[in-house]
C-alpha cells in the first residue's frame, strides 16, 4: 500500500508558482513571446517616443488602453509578463486617485506576451467618445502626461 503523504509530496516536487501576469491594451498585432518595448510614440501627451510602457491587473483598465490607442487596427488586449521593475503609473495615482485603483503600473522593461484576452465587453462609445473629448481639452490646456 503507498502512503499517501509521500504521494501527494511527490505529485508536487517540480510545481513552480505561477509569474503575475498583467494585461496590456493596445491596437498593435502580436503573438505569443513577442516583446513590447519602450521607444515607440505614445497614445497621449505629445505623443513623443514613449519612455515607459504601460500594464494593469484590471481588465477595465486594459479596454481603456485598447480604446484609447491610436491606430487603426482592431482593438487588442494581451496578457503580458514583466521582465523587469515595474511602478505605479504616476498619472493615475495622484491625489485625484490615491491608492492606484485602476491597478495601473509602467516600466522601462519589456513585456512578453503571453496570452490574449479574445471576449471581451467594450465600453459603451458614448463613454469612449467622451473619454476621447476630455483628453483632448487636456492637451488644448497643455496638460500632458507625466510619462513622456
Amino acid at each position: 500500500m503507498e502512503n499517501n503523504s509521500e504521494k501527494k509530496q511527490s505529485d508536487f516536487s517540480g510545481a513552480k508558482p505561477f509569474a503575475q501576469t498583467y494585461f496590456h491594451g493596445t491596437k498593435a498585432d502580436l503573438k505569443t513571446g513577442d516583446s513590447i518595448k519602450p521607444g515607440y510614440n505614445s497614445n497621449f501627451g505629445q505623443k513623443k517616443n514613449a519612455r515607459y510602457i504601460f500594464l494593469t491587473s484590471t481588465i477595465d483598465a486594459a479596454i481603456w488602453g485598447a480604446e484609447l490607442a491610436a491606430g487603426e487596427g482592431r482593438e487588442r488586449i494581451y496578457l503580458v509578463e514583466p521582465t523587469g521593475a515595474i511602478e505605479d503609473d504616476p498619472d493615475l495615482t495622484d491625489k485625484k486617485f490615491p491608492g492606484n485603483p485602476t491597478k495601473s503600473f509602467r516600466s522601462e522593461f519589456p513585456f512578453v506576451v503571453v496570452g490574449e484576452v479574445s471576449v471581451w465587453q467594450s465600453h459603451p462609445e458614448e463613454q469612449v467618445k467622451a473619454m476621447k473629448a476630455a483628453l483632448e481639452k487636456l492637451r488644448e490646456r497643455g496638460i500632458n502626461s507625466l510619462n513622456e
